[in-house]
């Protein structure tokens, strides 16, 4: 499919206003939280790499990792006739590749894992060195946002139009009653592991069609909720990652960085594997791995930052 001209435009904006180090005076910020706000478990490595990894290894004092659906692709808690569920393989997959990244210079630990009450919700945690992994299991909404037969039409974007009334947990952990009740759970998992860290970065799905064009409806769903759930939180900077449309462009990362996010990627596969389920590494190395583009909102006032709003592209 051809590029449209506004698509072209915002390309020519996104690659050349300001440096690909646009980020780089992060380097070592122990007061720094980052968050990486995901739709599906396989979304941060493909489309925020090799951000995260740079975070983890040094570039913030914590890096959490947020999961909003199951990406159960319509199953629910059932496993399409394997021998695990599918949400839990692809669970799996996020974990390893999280602590591939913290075991990067480190000797490997055991993590802590259990459900936390945030809002009155119960939500899966997993704390591991200096990262934290949360899934909040909501179901796959579908490309559309029109949900899966197999968990009753329910999606992200159904629950933020107002079309339905509830969102529930496909593990049956707790039900979301309307599109407020979704972002203040979000907004306190943020202020519990902000803790007095001086800037969190937020990491979401560019949410500008004219440079993310035909995203999937749960990944703007998400970064909707994160931002959304950050609005009155102080000294946030905002960074929008392109995310299926950088298929459409160049590889813009060098050797050694192309080299993180495969690997990362690739550790991701094999978690999934190894819970019995099958997965698409050509398909998905051939159309976003050495790929990271994003741009960059800076918070006003006493941050540690300056104080620009900017778009950039990363290398």
């Amino acid at each position: 499919m051809p590029l449209s001209r506004s698509f072209r435009n915002a390309v020519v904006l996104v690659a050349l206003l300001l440096p690909a180090t646009a980020l780089a005076a992060d380097s070592g910020r122990s007061d720094k939280v980052s968050f990486y706000f995901a739709a599906h478990e396989d979304d941060w490595q493909l489309f925020m790499n090799p951000s995260a990894f740079d975070d983890v290894i040094g570039g913030a004092g914590k890096t959490v990792f947020v999961h909003i659906t199951a990406g159960d692709d319509g199953l629910g808690v059932g496993s399409g006739g394997r021998k695990h569920p599918y949400y839990l393989a692809r669970e799996n997959g996020a974990l390893n590749a999280i602590r591939f990244m913290a075991d990067a210079d480190k000797t490997p630990i055991d993590n802590s894992a259990g459900p936390m009450t945030f809002n009155g919700h119960s939500v899966f945690r997993v704390s591991y060195l200096n990262t934290i992994g949360y899934f909040l299991r909501l179901p796959d909404g579908d490309a559309s946002g029109s949900g899966f037969a197999g968990t009753g039409f329910q999606s992200l974007k159904r629950l933020a139009t107002g079309d339905i009334d509830t969102l529930s947990a496909i593990d049956g952990s707790t039900i979301y009653h309307g599109w407020s009740d979704l972002v203040a759970t979000v907004r306190d998992i943020l202020k519990y592991e902000r803790e007095q860290a001086r800037l969190v970065q937020i990491n979401v799905a560019e949410t500008d069609p004219r440079i993310n064009p035909e995203d999937h409806s749960d990944h703007l769903m998400t970064a909707k909720a994160a931002l959304d759930a950050a609005k009155d939180i102080a000294c946030v900077r905002r960074v929008y990652y392109v995310d299926y449309a950088s298929s459409k462009l160049p590889e813009n990362l060098n050797a050694p960085q192309r080299d993180m996010e495969s690997a990362v990627f690739a550790v991701t596969l094999a978690g999934v594997m190894a819970f019995d389920h099958s997965t698409a590494w050509h398909h998905y190395d051939q159309s976003f791995i050495g790929r990271n583009y994003f741009r960059v909102e800076e918070p006003s006032g006493n941050c540690g930052a300056t104080n620009a709003v900017f778009v950039a592209a990363k290398h």
